[in-house]
């Protein structure tokens, strides 16, 4: 066995197995306290760089359906794109929906663009022959009665490009996924219906034209969660868990492991 993946193991076994997440010391409105949590047994220092979490594997949490490969957000925004002469709170407050219970504007949600067909905010995921991935809007799909009030006349437009993930060059899209998933793979820490920890799952590596096919036929997709008053781009790309369980290549079940003392 590879002398990382044991070590990983080992860490495992000596400090995940058999405990549930201990988040009694976190900040409840902290979404990511069960992870950070997990990081810590896992000897993971936290930190914003964009690379692998451990000997060149990701780390992953076991969550309820849905996993996220990355917080990516776009390289090229139109609100950053003078032309325009929009802010980022315009910017959702055009293209995303008024959510009354918290009173702003949020880029989430059904305004969300999905693979190759229009929302009814005129929204739609486009891959094009380099394989950037851009979000683009189209005034004569938008279904909003009251879209000739909301789009600046300069926009009201088909096929404009609203964001852009590049395919190449420094924080593109294809860096971010393959420094974090074609290094040496991933790996999930698995719990059982109590949320004790009870396994864990090692899977392959997944380059950027891997990923890009697989955000083609839906499997990948993205999810975000833009929203006034936060400067956090909040731009997840997920796949559903059973999409991450089909790339698992070594398992270790509770029933594998010594017994702990």
């Amino acid at each position: 066995m590879d002398a990382n993946i044991q070590e990983i193991i080992d860490r495992f076994i000596n400090n995940v197995l058999g405990k549930k997440a201990d988040i009694s010391s976190y900040n409840p409105r902290h979404d990511g306290k069960a992870g950070h949590w997990l990081e810590v047994q896992m000897g993971i220092d936290p930190n914003a760089y964009n690379d692998a979490d451990l000997f060149g594997y990701e780390m992953k949490n076991q969550t309820n359906s849905k996993t996220t490969f990355g917080d990516w957000s776009a390289n090229e925004y139109i609100y950053k794109n003078d032309d325009y002469n929009i802010s980022r709170d315009d910017f959702i407050e055009i293209f995303g929906q008024y959510n009354i219970a918290k009173d702003r504007y949020s880029w989430s949600g059904k305004p969300t663009p999905k693979i190759d067909k229009f929302n009814e905010f005129g929204q739609s995921l486009v891959i094009d022959n380099e394989k950037n991935i851009i979000a683009e809007y189209s005034y004569s799909k938008d279904k909003r009665v009251d879209k000739a009030t909301i789009i600046p006349p300069s926009m009201q437009v088909d096929n404009l490009e609203i964001a852009k993930w590049s395919s190449s060059g420094n924080k593109s899209l294809r860096e971010k996924v393959e420094n974090k998933f074609d290094q040496k793979g991933f790996f999930i820490c698995k719990k059982d219906s109590n949320g004790v920890y009870n396994s864990i799952q090692f899977g392959g590596t997944m380059n950027f034209d891997s990923f890009i096919e697989n955000v083609k036929n839906g499997d990948i997709y993205f999810d975000s969660g833009m929203y006034q008053g936060n400067d956090r781009p909040y731009s997840q790309w997920r796949a559903n868990n059973t999409f991450w369980n089909s790339k698992i290549t070594q398992t270790y079940p509770e029933s594998q492991y010594p017994s702990k003392k």
